[in-house]
Order: C-alpha cells, then sequence, then structure tokens
C-alpha cells in the first residue's frame, strides 16, 4: 500500500471512528482502549483539532540533550468551521467563552510511532458557561502526527510537528451543575 493510500485509509478509519462516537454514552464508544474510557460519561462536544505540537530542547536528568513537549497550539472545528482553540494548560476554550484546563490522567498508543498518544485527561478548571461547562473528562482519539523523534543540538531550540487529533468532552454521570453554572471565567480569559 503507498503512504498516501494508507493516510486516505487512516483518516476515512478515523471518520468511521468518529460517527462511532457520536453516540449519547461511552458504551457506543467501543473502540475506545480501556486505559482512556470513561466509564458513566455522556460526550457534550466533540471537535476536530488541526494544529502543531511544540517541542523544546532541554538537558534532560542524564546531561544529554533531547526534545521535550512544551504546548500544543491548535484550531477547534465542529460542522466545518472553526469554533475554539487548544493551547498550553492544556487548555480547550469554545467560541462560546466556555473553556476547560485538564490534567492527563491515562494514555495509550497512538496508532504509529508518528502519532501522539490518546489520552484521557481529568478537567481541572471550568471558565465560562457555554458547551463546555459541564465537562469533567476529556478524550483525545484519532491522533496523526504530532510525534518528534530524534536528538536536538541546542538548548532552548523549538520545533513544531503538525498534528490532528479529535477531542471527546464528557461529563461524568454524578456531575451536578453548580448554582448559577459553571465558576466564573478569571481575568485570563
Amino acid at each position: 500500500m503507498s503512504k498516501s493510500s494508507a493516510t486516505a485509509a487512516r483518516r476515512f478509519a478515523s471518520a468511521l471512528a468518529l460517527l462511532a462516537f457520536a453516540g449519547p454514552t461511552i458504551g457506543a464508544r467501543a473502540q475506545v482502549p480501556a486505559a482512556i474510557a470513561a466509564a458513566d460519561a455522556t460526550a457534550v462536544a466533540i471537535f476536530h483539532a488541526e494544529g502543531a505540537q511544540i517541542y523544546e530542547c532541554k538537558s534532560g536528568g542524564d546531561g544529554k540533550l533531547a526534545w521535550a513537549f512544551r504546548e500544543p497550539i491548535a484550531a477547534l472545528t465542529r460542522d466545518g468551521r472553526t469554533t475554539g482553540r487548544h493551547y498550553a494548560g492544556p487548555t480547550w476554550e469554545d467560541a462560546d467563552g466556555s473553556a476547560v484546563v485538564g490534567k492527563v490522567a491515562a494514555s495509550a498508543p497512538g496508532a504509529t510511532a508518528d502519532d501522539i498518544a490518546w489520552l484521557k485527561l481529568d478537567v481541572t478548571a471550568r471558565h465560562g458557561s457555554g458547551a463546555l461547562a459541564e465537562v469533567d473528562v476529556v478524550q483525545r482519539i484519532n491522533t496523526m502526527g504530532g510525534a518528534l523523534h530524534g536528538a536536538c543540538e541546542a538548548a532552548g531550540a523549538l520545533r513544531s510537528v503538525a498534528y490532528s487529533a479529535d477531542y471527546v468532552f464528557l461529563r461524568n454521570a454524578h456531575t451536578v451543575s453548580p448554582p448559577g453554572g459553571a465558576s466564573p471565567a478569571p481575568n485570563k480569559f
């Protein structure tokens, strides 16, 4: 199979998987690896991301220079329209003003060595009162690209690697909305 055929096949498989993820509950998401599953959670939004993973050349514990993940930067789309952004934190911000910040809770390998891992992230902060206001868990799935391989030579050097992924925003079944909705946004938004 040629490289372009393999890429097309992967994109088709990702599109099919995304359709499977559009169901109302985690039970409809049989293809999510057990390591990043979110039992008893309901999808409230699914965004596609296109952007870059940014890496910085740093000295490791052994004193050798190595690429270290620094931050993501990506546009979030839904129904073919840009509706938000993803950036350091990691933070996902919707155009409606709602945003969540997450912390990695679990991971599963990407499909190839060039694909960043699939992740389950627990939400640690919420801002605003829109689509993401009641999100408890974020899953990063269907990753393509984003992994950086090889040595680096100059501390502080930056390199970006293109990636795409789908982000599934989930609400746990036990979540109760606080009176008046989500906490108010801090001044940084």
